[in-house]
């Protein structure tokens, strides 16, 4: 095989583009050919899959970034690819250098834009619209303050970094708000948290004036999710999982109890739904 064509493979998922054999030193018709005689996957025109089996998101992912040069992924798609975001509707979401109107073919929806230098890079592979620039682009779209929260606890950004991205793309829809809670929680731990939830009570707690707690340090031997060590409270965000596995929760809430902690629990949907059951707990008010 050659050489060039595997660096490209091991690079790209098994995946490849004409347009960059082509400028290896292949002609169209070489590479029509090839796809031919390998039985190579057709996945947009012009870019290949050379195996079977079915894709993974992210050879979806990189096969939309390969249907034309300097195309990278944006968007709804480029804050799935970070994690910040969920999306699944069944395409992919590309920009590309220019200013033309936006299109969507064979799956993919493409849009252009003339502001994208210093806005863009590569993320575990793939071309990609940066996290500050992603998080403005989705800020028009729905409430930034999730995808925020995210962003900050996945250590992608700093306040700092959104701070200048956002001067650079100032007076764009929905950039007042992200700039407003990126002042607002900018010295919050959100890179100690374990989920969005734990980052969602500080922010509450922040808001409600509540003294801010210790994340995820242990006491007692044990790791507690939210600690405030003067009052010796703790309070615990019960996740989805928490019936799995309450025994190994209720044997570290002995041990707490044992060191003379009193002991909380919230699940972490009334993190959300229940704002002042929270700062009540955190405040020794519920009792």
């Amino acid at each position: 095989m050659d050489v060039r064509l595997v660096k490209l493979l091991v690079r790209q998922r098994d995946l490849v583009a004409a347009w960059q054999l082509c400028r290896a030193g292949w002609t169209v018709a070489m590479v029509e050919q090839h796809a031919r005689d390998q039985h190579w996957r057709r996945l947009h025109s012009g870019v290949y899959a050379l195996t079977q089996s079915p894709l993974t998101v992210e050879q979806r992912r990189m096969a939309a970034t390969l249907t034309a040069p300097d195309s990278f992924l944006c968007r709804f798609s480029a804050g799935a690819h970070y994690e910040i975001w969920t999306f699944d509707a069944g395409y992919e979401t590309i920009v590309r250098h220019g200013n033309r109107g936006c299109n969507r073919s064979e799956g993919v929806l493409v849009r252009y834009s003339t502001t994208l230098d210093g806005d863009v890079g590569t993320f575990n592979g793939i071309p990609i619209t940066s996290p500050e620039r992603t998080l403005i682009d989705l800020a028009a779209h729905a409430d930034p303050a999730r995808p925020l929260r995210e962003a900050r606890r996945l250590k992608l950004i700093t306040p700092y970094s959104l701070a200048v991205s956002l001067e650079k793309h100032r007076g764009r829809r929905g950039t007042k708000r992200l700039a407003e809670l990126n002042d607002r929680y900018s010295g919050l731990p959100y890179s100690r948290c374990r989920s969005n939830a734990e980052a969602k009570a500080l922010e509450i707690l922040h808001d409600a004036g509540a003294e801010a707690p210790r994340v995820n340090e242990k006491f007692a031997g044990e790791e507690a999710d939210l600690t405030w060590l003067e009052d010796r409270r703790i309070v615990e965000i019960d996740g989805p999982q928490f019936h799995q596995i309450s025994a190994e929760d209720a044997r570290k809430q002995a041990i707490w109890e044992e060191a003379g902690f009193t002991v909380e629990r919230i699940s972490s949907d009334d993190v959300y739904a229940r704002p002042l059951l929270l700062i009540a707990l955190a405040t020794g008010r519920s009792r």
